[in-house]
């Protein structure tokens, strides 16, 4: 394997334990793919360390997405009250 690739992997694997960040934040910082694949053959040490890291995410993302949905409501609800007050 091409040694940038190797490198690269071995950077977003770093990023993911030091933020302790999702696949889809990793994703969108480094312009890539949401795949951990290659990793393994790299460095399985290190990609042992990212899916700890990657199942906790995944195993709170129901949390995550329920407190979105609880703030985008009380935000809506926010913008009703002050549309009311200012009429």
């Amino acid at each position: 394997m091409k040694d940038y690739i190797e490198e690269r992997a071995v950077a977003i694997a770093n990023y993911i334990i030091d933020h302790n960040a999702t696949v889809r934040q990793t994703a969108k910082r480094f312009g890539i793919s949401k795949s951990t694949e290659r990793l393994i053959s790299i460095n399985p040490a290190l990609a042992a360390q990212t899916r700890v890291v990657l199942d906790l995410n995944k195993s709170e993302r129901h949390i995550r997405g329920g407190m979105a949905t609880k703030e985008k409501y009380q935000y809506q609800h926010r913008l009703a009250i002050c549309s009311r007050e200012e009429k």
